[in-house]
């Protein structure tokens, strides 16, 4: 592979890759030279995006995991640490919707099947990983979350109160290594073209939405590693920064 590429010989870590943005934003760290571990519960996702990169000469490691699987979330970073010595980048990305539903309607199951996936699977990321990116030169963590986070919109507690929860968890973490070479962000895409917006919106026309592939060039700028920024939400259809 050449090397000049822009992530050449750098590892990045995505979750949710079997699909959606993530799928995008990992062959897109691919195509300019990372070694991507490409993470998910379902191995066929994955392994037709594995073929999608090896066809255009990038490279990349599977990883079959059900989040929810916290003492398995915590052998990641051992587990990479054997084989690379270092972590560049994390995009944190999975998630799952839950219940639209009104709260005394949520069972318990339901509740925490959402908590644990979208906030504290990422605490646990963070937790594994955070050696291995005080390891890189310009470690970069990159959070996923949701307009929903701040909306406080009827029937979306679940799933608004995980990523309220993550955003303050990632701007904890990015001010504990606010002297270190890691910086950590947040990305809220907004409306994209996935199956969790269409589940979300059923209603809603796709054609009229961004692709997963548009995003991608704000993740590869948020892990850059010359990015100064860290603790940050960016907005990306509005382009607010707060």
């Amino acid at each position: 592979m050449q090397t000049d590429k822009r992530f050449a010989g750098r590892i990045v870590l995505v979750t949710g890759a079997s699909r959606g943005i993530g799928r995008a934003v990992a062959a897109g760290f691919a195509r300019e030279g990372a070694h991507v571990i490409l993470l998910a519960r379902t191995v066929g996702g994955l392994e037709e995006l594995d073929d999608e990169i090896r066809a255009f000469g990038g490279t990349a490691t599977l990883v079959t995991l059900d989040l929810r699987q916290g003492d398995k979330v915590d052998q990641l970073g051992p587990s990479i640490y054997q084989r690379w010595g270092k972590l560049d980048v994390l995009v944190g990305n999975a998630g799952v919707l839950g219940p639209l539903s009104p709260l005394p309607h949520i069972t318990s199951d339901a509740f925490i099947e959402v908590i644990d996936t979208n906030l504290t699977a990422n605490w646990r990321l963070m937790r594994s990983l955070e050696p291995l990116l005080r390891r890189s030169d310009a470690g970069r963590a990159i959070f996923v979350s949701s307009g929903a986070a701040t909306s406080n919109s009827a029937y979306w507690a679940p799933y608004s109160a995980a990523k309220a929860g993550m955003e303050a968890l990632a701007r904890t973490w990015a001010a504990e290594l606010a002297s270190t070479p890691v910086r950590v962000n947040i990305i809220n895409p907004g409306p994209i073209r996935t199956g969790m917006r269409a589940k979300a919106f059923p209603g809603e026309d796709p054609n009229t939405l961004k692709t997963p592939e548009d995003i991608v060039p704000l993740f590869l700028q948020l892990a850059d590693p010359s990015l100064s920024e860290t603790g940050k939400a960016y907005n990306f259809r509005t382009g607010d920064v707060t």
